[in-house]
This record gives structure tokens, sequence and C-alpha cells, in this order.
């Protein structure tokens, strides 16, 4: 069954797809915006075997704070037994994900339907 997205913020939504939790960013994803992330995605990816996407979609921009939010979602799902799929197709953004080599690690998807037809191929 899934649920009705939750809006926790402006700049995230929370919703079940396809048995993954799915974290969509949006807007301006600055020091601002990732304190106030968080503890959401500590929340989300504490569960041991969690299996998340964060979708980065709707974001428009996207610093070093941001970076420290996926390499941290990233590290706590790994620890855990989960599994992370990031969803990116933002030139700028992609290409900060190359630079740092943060792509190596969290490999993006094109779209959401790309990132959970994968994860559900791993984990099936």
């Amino acid at each position: 069954m899934q649920r009705e997205p939750i809006p926790l913020s402006r700049h995230l939504r929370v919703h079940e797809e396809r048995g993954h939790t799915v974290l969509e960013l949006r807007g301006e994803i600055d020091i601002a915006a990732a304190s106030l992330l968080a503890a959401e995605l500590d929340r989300v990816t504490d569960p041991a075997g969690v299996s998340v996407v964060i979708d980065l979609t709707g974001v428009e921009f996207f610093d070093c704070s941001g970076l420290r939010l996926l390499h941290r979602a990233r590290g706590r799902v790994v620890d855990r037994g989960g599994r992370l799929h990031l969803v990116c197709a933002h030139p700028l953004t992609l290409r900060v994900l190359r630079i740092t080599g943060l792509a190596r690690l969290l490999p993006p998807h094109p779209t959401l339907d790309a990132a959970l037809a994968h994860a559900g191929a791993a984990s099936g």
C-alpha cells in the first residue's frame, strides 16, 4: 500500500514507493536547509536494512552541505546493511558529484523509476 507523501518542510517530502523510502529534496540545499534536513535523514536511515532513494530532481542549488548530507546518509545506510540510491540529472549537480568522487560511492540514476528498478533488482 502506498502512503500519501509527508511534506516535512519546503525542502523535503518523504514517501514510500515499491518498498523503498523516497526522500525528495527540493529547492536550495545549502547550509541552512541541510541543518533542517539532517535529523529527518538520520531518522529515515536509522533502521537496519533500510532501502532509501534520495531524489534530487527538484533541487535548484546544491552546495557542500548537501554533499555532506548525502555522504552521511550513505554511510549510515551501508553501516546498517541497507541500500541507498540517488536520483540526479542536473548537469551542475552531477558535475559536483563527479568532481568530489561521491558519484563513485553513490552512482546517480537519471529518474526515480530507474533508481527504483535498480533498487528492486539489487534487493530481489
